[in-house]
């Protein structure tokens, strides 16, 4: 791979540094209260603008990137399971950064922070809403002001998803390399010193796992852009590095425009994937719901922009059924489960 090529692998999008990002299916939340994370319901099919030159409106062409196909009000979370080596992730949404709630920047700022840091944080269900939560990622079309996009910044212009990263600086790097090796060396002697029983073995972490005619070129095509649904259990957690410890320029970016299912069966000739799953039908099927903290990492607080933006049916009207919450059994924490200690 180039030093700033984007490439597909299958639904992955890979960027330079090794970062992994899957755009993952999941269920809508309701509006009010805090919830567990919702499950994932398979990847969202991922395509390049460039293979579609005769049928993207003119203006995707101009800003490249990919594509992927996403219903009016639909939930979306991002994955970052496969990527091992650390990375600062930017991540836009309609070029307002879902971290700090600043605009677009081609730099680090952690005043406020407005990156996460890869591979500590293993997935993204929605923009920064501090204190352990996220409010989750919603569909919704440009022109009605209901995106995080139009609520912070008083336009819709943009949409869509965007996505930079910045790698470690090469001296962090090495060291990192060196720690790891060191990390290793100690995990292999002690598995050998225990006959290999009871040895630490390095994990990586990775999200839950998922279910598994040519238009004239100037058309503008139906744009979509993130509002906001429910909260959710989710922290964003602050980076414990010094900032001179990456990259001072991004070593990829890519856009991904959200793409109504009609324009997808209409640009790629693909019949788009099923409309999104019933959460009561979900609950009812007795199906996990998931929980993870990290008790090293600190939580980023909230954003002032952020805290402002307005659940999208405030925009277009509540169109929920009545919420049938998980039962304890379905949440399953993905830290391991607590040790009770006794009397001793």
């Amino acid at each position: 791979m180039g030093d700033s090529e984007v490439r597909i692998d299958g639904n992955t999008l890979r960027l330079p540094g090794g970062v992994s990002v899957r755009f993952i299916r999941t269920l809508r939340l309701p509006e009010t209260g805090t919830h567990p994370l919702p499950p994932g319901l398979g990847e969202f099919p991922v395509r390049r603008v460039a293979d579609y030159p005769d049928t993207v409106p003119e203006a995707w062409r101009a800003r490249g990137g990919v594509m992927l196909p996403v219903y009016l009000r639909e939930a979306m979370w991002l994955s970052f399971g496969g990527t091992i080596q650390p990375a600062a992730l930017q991540v836009g949404v309609g070029k307002v950064c879902a971290v700090s709630g600043k605009p677009w920047s081609d730099r680090l700022s952690r005043k406020p922070q407005n990156y996460v840091v890869l591979p500590r944080q293993p997935w993204l269900d929605g923009i920064n809403s501090g204190e352990g939560t996220v409010r989750q990622f919603v569909a919704v079309p440009l022109g009605l002001g209901a995106t995080v996009e139009g609520q912070v910044t008083g336009e819709e212009v943009w949409g869509g998803v965007q996505l930079q990263s910045f790698p470690l600086t090469e001296a962090e790097l090495a060291r990192w390399r060196e720690e790891e090796q060191r990390r290793a060396e100690r995990a292999r002697a002690a598995a050998a010193s225990t006959g290999g029983y009871g040895g630490a073995v390095p994990m990586a972490m990775a999200a839950p796992a998922a279910p598994a005619g040519a238009a004239p070129a100037q058309r503008s095509g139906a744009a979509m852009g993130l509002g906001v649904g429910g909260s959710m259990r989710q922290e964003v957690y602050r980076d414990d590095r010094p900032l001179k410890a990456w990259a001072e320029r991004p070593a990829g970016r890519v856009f991904v425009h959200l793409v109504t299912p009609p324009e997808w069966r209409r640009i790629t000739g693909e019949a788009p994937p099923p409309s999104p799953v019933d959460r009561a039908a979900y609950t009812r099927a007795g199906l996990p719901w998931f929980d993870y903290f990290d008790h090293d990492a600190e939580d980023l607080a909230p954003s002032d922009p952020l805290t402002a933006v307005k659940p999208v049916g405030d925009w277009l009207g509540d169109d929920l059924e009545p919420w049938q919450a998980p039962l304890p059994g379905q949440v399953k924490p993905l830290t391991g489960k607590p040790v009770e200690d006794g009397d001793w």
